[in-house]
């Protein structure tokens, strides 16, 4: 069994891994792909090939070696990345949907607000709120030692597992960390919810049926996969760990690193038009008919 676990991750992060890194090839050499939107999606295909590199191939070694163990450094650094790179994960998909807000509700001033400037200024900020999240959780829990069980029940290690058998005294700066982070992902959430109010009210005002399928076949994408990366996430770090859980409980583990690096490339290639027309001028010897949905 965990042969094939190993084959079956193995598949999957290397159709994550392709995929992420061509939508990232594609935007970064089609001059015609510099939108806003496009600058966000390349730096959330970048997060996803970061994410998914973390704890999977990790995971195949240790299946394939049927080794199930991890050193306290390589579990800090995992711990440190997942953190950063999830953190980040959250703000850029609430620049996306504050990108998508001022596309549809205030199109006279996109350019003006949405400018070079802002999007480098907002990527920058979720790159560095995610560091420094992903720090203070790592430096609150690995200087103390750990006691009783060693046995995390994951395939990757996460907060609330390390929290349990942690015997450190500073879980003060821990949970204080929590509860910034908490706010922070409450105040996405908020202006998520926000955005998304707004775009639906002025998309059902657009008088005709195409503007509003063209405005709904870019909103609708980012509002699924944003709403499985935020279920998987607190799916994750809010339940309270068990000692030996079945293998249902670690779906969501799976779910929130495996498959949005997967989906991600997929829903935004097969519903937008310009990553088609962009994806055949980069393949241009590729026979239409390989891909019929390019």
């Amino acid at each position: 069994m965990q042969t094939l676990c190993a084959v079956l991750f193995l598949l999957m992060y290397l159709v994550a891994l392709m995929s992420n890194l061509l939508v990232f090839t594609v935007l970064t050499l089609d001059p015609q792909l510099q939108a806003p939107m496009y600058f966000f999606l390349k730096n959330l295909s970048l997060l996803d090939v970061s994410l998914v590199s973390v704890p999977i191939p990790k995971f195949i070694l240790n299946s394939l070696t049927h080794n199930n163990s991890i050193s306290i450094p390589g579990c800090a650094f995992q711990l440190l990345f997942m953190t950063c790179f999830s953190a980040s994960e959250t703000f850029i998909l609430t620049a996306m949907s504050y990108d998508r807000y001022v596309a549809i509700c205030c199109p006279l001033h996109y350019e003006a607000i949405m400018s070079g400037q802002a999007c480098v200024l907002m990527a920058g900020a979720s790159w560095a709120l995610g560091g420094l999240l992903g720090t203070s959780y790592t430096a609150g829990i690995f200087p103390g030692p750990f006691c009783g069980s060693c046995v995390i029940p994951e395939f990757f290690c996460n907060i609330p597992s390390l929290l349990k058998i942690s015997c450190s005294d500073t879980f003060l700066a821990v949970y204080s960390s929590l509860g910034i982070a908490v706010c922070l992902v409450l105040s996405c959430f908020v202006c998520i919810v926000f955005s998304y109010v707004h775009i639906l009210s002025a998309v059902l005002r657009i008088p005709s049926r195409k503007g509003q399928s063209k405005a709904f076949s870019t909103c609708l994408p980012h509002l699924f996969v944003l709403t499985l990366f935020m279920i998987g996430a607190f799916m994750v770090y809010l339940r309270k760990p068990a000692d030996s859980p079945p293998v249902i409980d670690r779906l969501p583990s799976v779910i929130y690193t495996v498959l949005p690096p997967i989906l991600n490339p997929v829903i935004y290639t097969l519903r937008n038009s310009d990553m088609k027309q962009g994806l055949r001028r980069l393949l241009p010897a590729l026979p239409a008919h390989w891909v019929p949905f390019l």
